[in-house]
């Protein structure tokens, strides 16, 4: 029997297709067509249109993710170096997968990629909204042959890397919130979301859980409680095949550069981006809120916090811009 995500292949270019010629070309009957468009439609959210005479096809156009359409895109070095990249139609969570296969020994890097999650985890336990083939759901798992201590920095290093990315992809008016939210028109555009395995002393797996919108299509929940913005509202129109290839490489080299060197390389391109610095912010941290002047952050990547005149450092915690709704 055929797969629904073959079924979406030929239904991809958005025009109409008969439910003959699929039936045709998935080797099958017509009636099982219009059984696998229902549940398409029930199990992704996917409007799927049916017009009689005409057939069926998708409200806008899809590109689905291909193995060898990303790696096209990866230095042929990077690209031998990975252990794996596997994706998936629907996980719950892309970092759920990531860990549970770092977890069984990863020796070199790998990536989990999925189409569409059920439950995907954004920073502080908040929902990701995860809309099928439309966005970007990428998980990567790298092992650091370093003692734990010495990731500090790495969540500002990894939001600079994919600021870079999205910026050599024509991007523009686009930063970090700190540490690692990225905004585009005081909009949160996309996020990271790191998690930890190993000894204190190391080696350590690091999973970096990458979401990054591409198009919405106008439909935003009523729960997202803030300014979200796409890649589209930007007047950018990215394959998510090459996107996530350049991303990908941003990423890998950028963990290379963290291992050898630290924070420090990022640090000056930080603050080219850092959308923070000089403006009024709310920090809830330890449990406290608090209130003051974003200046910078320090050789750690902590967030300094001017406190009418008295300087903190913030190594944890969530910052919210002070302007309507934008921010979190």
């Amino acid at each position: 029997m055929f797969r629904g995500q073959e079924l979406l292949g030929l239904l991809s270019d958005g025009r109409f297709h008969s439910g003959e010629s699929l039936a045709e070309k998935l080797d099958c009957s017509r009636s099982a067509i219009w059984k696998q468009v229902d549940s398409l439609r029930k199990t992704t959210g996917l409007d799927i249109q049916a017009v009689a005479g005409r057939g069926y096809r998708l409200d806008r156009p899809l590109e689905l993710l291909e193995r060898a359409r990303i790696l096209e895109h990866l230095p042929p070095r990077l690209r031998d170096g990975l252990g794996g990249l596997r994706i998936e139609a629907v996980v719950d969570s892309t970092n759920e997968e990531a860990l549970r296969g770092a977890a069984q020994g990863l020796e070199r890097p790998m990536v989990w990629l999925a189409e569409q999650q059920r439950r995907g985890r954004g920073r502080r336990g908040r929902r990701w909204y995860s809309p099928y083939g439309r966005n970007l759901y990428l998980s990567l798992a790298y092992p650091f042959d370093i003692p734990m201590a010495r990731l500090a920095g790495l969540s500002l290093a990894m939001g600079v890397a994919v600021c870079e990315a999205l910026e050599g992809e024509g991007l523009r008016g686009h930063g970090v919130k700190w540490p690692n939210d990225i905004y585009w028109n005081n909009a949160k555009l996309g996020g990271l979301l790191i998690e930890i395995q190993g000894e204190a002393s190391g080696p350590v797996n690091v999973v970096m859980g990458l979401g990054v919108n591409l198009d919405l299509g106008g439909k935003i929940p009523d729960w997202i409680e803030q300014s979200v913005a796409d890649l589209s509202m930007a007047g950018l129109d990215c394959s998510r095949n090459r996107l996530t290839g350049k991303l990908l490489e941003s990423l890998l080299l950028s963990c290379e550069s963290f291992a050898a060197d630290g924070l420090a390389p990022f640090l000056p391109r930080f603050e080219s981006m850092d959308i923070c610095c000089g403006r009024e912010v709310v920090v809830e941290s330890a449990g406290d809120c608090i209130e003051g002047v974003a200046a910078g952050v320090d050789r750690d990547g902590a967030l300094r916090l001017d406190c009418q005149g008295t300087v903190r450092v913030i190594h944890g915690g969530e910052v919210s811009l002070r302007m309507g709704r934008a921010g979190g």
